[in-house]
């Protein structure tokens, strides 16, 4: 069944002034024929989302932006392949605004109701993205529907609809028997992100279902108001990993100093991942009193955590974190070294001057250059003795950053020298 499916779909995609409501109804057609893991999996591809589908997978599918500590701005998490016919009808050019056809709408509302929860779901996320006249009221009836599944469904609509007025309808689904319908209602307050729905959602961080508990914690994440704070501090005592692992990331992106105290516990927390969240938020946050936890987790025993802290302390900027920083400059770990080094030029204090000239030493190229780098983003005169020894190394890499960084300390710059650090570091969930 895969081939026959994902053929229809390519002629689509290299078809796309065919695309009309005949063609929806065979693809979704095919999907419900489908085997479920195919239509999981194909629905995701061809909507671009994943992790709110039918059938047995799990609530923690659902997708969280999850840290990759790099020295360039932080890369959201991206959905997969180019099944464009869906994509199109979900982010494409056939939007509602362009005057896509109701019968092609007609087509997703026709499944809505369908036993199939896989296709039935991509209904609603379609019809959710779209907003036609009549779909939040539909959704509303689904959502206080008798079987779960249906119920369950119009979350998942309210959801993408992103309409203020079902927040007291998604507020009372956070009481509703089923595990799924209550995770799906967390979820759907997360995407209308408003601060009225921080109160309900901070309750249902005490949920008896730690899927529902962490979904709480990632749409107070979504929501990113100072209120979610303290419910999400204490969720970071959670019994469940994933719990704790989500509350890190949504204090991350709420961005409060008050978070500091709380994620500095979460910090010492027993499972590495937590420690590496937590070091990440901190990184987030960008408090000068993150430094003091961090610190420690520069050693820790866990190479990622050793990554994530040295991240946060470049991020953080602060002169006090250049003693922490410089031990990462002696890790056994070569990219750990390098991290370290771009962390320092991050942190741009003349205290890191002597730790990065040794670095111009070090065994291993790619640290050479990144302290050559850090040295120039420095600019102090200190470093002088040091790069000018470096032009004789015998890689070229190294000589180029050390004539570029040169050249930044003497204020004489060279634009067709350039210098390019990347640190090969990320954050896995």
């Amino acid at each position: 069944m895969q081939a026959p499916l994902f053929a229809l779909v390519l002629l689509a995609v290299q078809t796309p002034a065919r695309f009309d409501s005949t063609e929806v109804a065979r693809v979704l057609a095919q999907l419900k024929a489908s085997d479920s893991t195919v239509c999981e999996l194909a629905g995701q591809s061809l909507t671009n989302y994943g992790g709110l589908w039918g059938g047995g997978r799990d609530i923690s599918s659902i997708g969280m932006p999850m840290p990759r500590p790099m020295p360039t701005p932080m890369p959201m998490p991206g959905g997969g392949g180019g099944m464009g016919v869906m994509r199109e009808v979900m982010h494409g050019n056939l939007d509602h605004k362009s005057g896509i056809d109701a019968s092609v709408l007609g087509a997703f509302r026709a499944v809505l109701r369908d036993d199939n929860g896989c296709v039935r779901n991509i209904a609603a996320r379609v019809l959710g993205n779209h907003g036609p006249v009549g779909t939040y009221d539909l959704f509303v009836a689904l959502l206080r529907d008798a079987k779960p599944a249906l119920r369950e469904t119009g979350a998942i609509g309210l959801g993408e609809l992103e309409d203020s007025r079902a927040l007291g309808q998604l507020a009372d689904a956070l009481g509703d028997a089923e595990v799924s319908v209550r995770a799906r209602a967390a979820w759907a307050l997360g995407e209308i992100e408003e601060a009225a729905a921080i109160d309900p959602l901070s309750r249902a961080l005490k949920d008896r279902a730690p899927e529902v508990r962490r979904v709480a914690a990632w749409a107070l994440g979504q929501i990113e108001n100072v209120r979610g704070v303290r419910p999400l501090g204490d969720a970071l005592n959670d019994a469940s990993l994933d719990v704790r692992l989500t509350a890190a990331w949504a204090l991350g992106e709420i961005e409060d100093d008050a978070a500091v105290p709380l994620l500095a516990a979460a910090a010492k927390d027993r499972e590495p991942r937590v420690r590496q969240a937590a070091a990440w938020a901190l990184g987030e946050i960008e408090s000068s009193q993150g430094v003091a936890p961090l610190g420690p987790l520069v050693r820790d025993p866990v190479i990622e955590v050793r990554k994530a802290a040295i991240w946060a302390l470049g991020e953080i900027e602060a002169g006090s974190g250049v003693t922490a920083v410089a031990v990462g400059l002696k890790d056994d770990d070569s990219d750990v070294r390098v991290l370290a080094a771009w962390a320092l030029g991050e942190i741009e204090d003349n205290a890191a001057v002597e730790p990065l000239v040794a670095a111009l030493k070090d065994p291993d190229i790619d640290v050479r250059v990144a302290a050559a780098w850090a040295l120039g983003q420095i600019e102090s005169p200190l470093a002088l003795d040091g790069l000018r020894t470096a032009q004789q190394d015998a890689s070229s890499s190294v000589r180029r950053a050390a004539a570029w960084a040169l050249r930044q300390i003497d204020d004489d710059d060279n634009p067709r020298v350039r210098v390019h650090v990347r640190p090969r570091v990320k954050i896995k969930s």
